[in-house]
């Protein structure tokens, strides 16, 4: 074959590939690339924000200040990888194995309570796997819950059998929803669990009383919790600072104080990357986790905590636009269980930085630092991306 006729062939097989890919009906074309967008710049953003909180830390990073930037990219490298694969296996699909991964999430909830269970800043939500490796197996259980609860609301329905959930159907969701989470030990994943259940319910069309129900049991509980004190001494303290932050400022207050602090010293546009003094001086602990927002509020100002609203905003209006699209209920339910999910845990995160939210030792989605939460909301960037994909082709 001669050279002018080996780069013809190159040159129409490279133009057939991008006909392939381009084409209307492609993978390529289907993905909501916005979707894409958003998560891959809040994680790279929260790289930049994890390596300033930690550079000069010198107790985290064992004297490598880079150490914690490399690890926050490959977690959100990993992440994006079980993102592909779930778009590659299907949210339709998942309904065969979801007994499989109730089960082992469940498991692996129940196995904090052994031996091989880490205690971390007074929460015992922690598994080790290998040393110096944690996971924190509740990330997964707010997966399971949602597609677990959508197969068994959506089932008769998707089937035809029913216009709505009948009430012996819900029973059985928030059973299988109930266990897991009274196995959980950390109060903020229970929170974000209980909002999960009740945007999965509003989804499913169930009876309002359900709704109504839930509710109010979630408040008696609440109470129920308190009046008979069973929550730690360390969840009261959080909860008391929240109340009356001027209560022991160097003591329970402390966390809260730092963070108006560092994000009210940041102004309009901010002190400069790696110029905050709150973050350099290291006064505002967890900052790297729990409490980023707060490098964004002081180094990147006002202008920098608002973008990073706005890109939280946009994974919640396309995802929103994902369940209202949907062609089967098993697949609203799912999108609409993730925007509860990133929806308040968002709030949540960032509530308490302000200190307009109690302490809940809850990771900001896609910018704190920490693996198993990084994989478990790129594993939900997956199963919309998985929707989307799969929904018909209008004309």
């Amino acid at each position: 074959m001669s050279v002018h006729s080996f780069n013809t062939s190159a040159v129409q097989a490279n133009k057939s590939l991008w006909s392939r890919m381009t084409a209307r009906d492609s993978l390529v074309r289907r993905l909501d690339w916005t979707l894409m967008a958003a998560p891959l710049v809040l994680s790279a953003l929260g790289a930049l924000l994890v390596w300033s909180a930690t550079r000069n830390r010198t107790e985290l990073t064992g004297g490598d200040p880079d150490q914690y930037l490399f690890k926050h990219l490959l977690n959100a490298a990993i992440g994006i990888a079980l993102a592909i694969a779930v778009v590659w296996i299907g949210h339709q699909r998942l309904r065969s194995v979801m007994p499989v991964l109730y089960i082992a999430s469940v498991v692996l909830v129940g196995l904090v309570y052994t031996p091989l269970g880490a205690t971390i800043n007074g929460e015992r939500a922690w598994l080790g796997v290998a040393p110096g490796l944690q996971i924190q197996p509740s990330e997964f259980v707010k997966v399971t819950i949602i597609i677990g609860m959508a197969v068994i609301l959506a089932a008769k329905v998707d089937a035809g059998d029913r216009e709505h959930p009948d009430h012996r159907t819900v029973v059985q969701a928030l059973a299988l929803a109930g266990l897991p989470v009274a196995v959980v030990g950390d109060l903020g994943q229970v929170m974000v669990c209980a909002v999960i259940i009740l945007g999965v319910l509003l989804a499913s069309g169930a009876a309002n009383r359900w709704v109504l129900g839930l509710l109010l049991t979630g408040a008696a509980g609440a109470v129920a919790v308190w009046v008979f004190g069973l929550l730690d001494q360390y969840q009261l303290n959080r909860f008391a600072a929240f109340a009356n932050p001027a209560l022991d400022p160097s003591g329970v207050g402390y966390n809260t104080n730092q963070a108006r602090i560092a994000i009210g010293s940041g102004g309009l546009f901010g002190t400069g990357l790696f110029q905050g003094s709150q973050t350099t001086g290291q006064f505002v602990p967890e900052q790297q986790t729990d409490f980023v927002f707060t490098v964004a509020g002081e180094e990147l100002g006002f202008v920098g905590g608002s973008f990073i609203l706005l890109l939280l905003a946009v994974i919640l209006w396309r995802a929103c636009r994902i369940a209202r699209e949907a062609t089967d209920l098993y697949s609203t339910i799912i999108a609409a269980g993730i925007v509860a999910w990133f929806a308040f845990q968002s709030f949540e995160n960032i509530g308490m930085s302000l200190g307009i939210m109690p302490v809940a030792g809850l990771p900001l989605p896609f910018v704190s630092y920490g693996g198993t939460a990084m994989f478990a909301v790129w594993i939900a960037i997956g199963l919309l991306q998985s929707i989307r994909i799969q929904r018909p082709m209008s004309a």
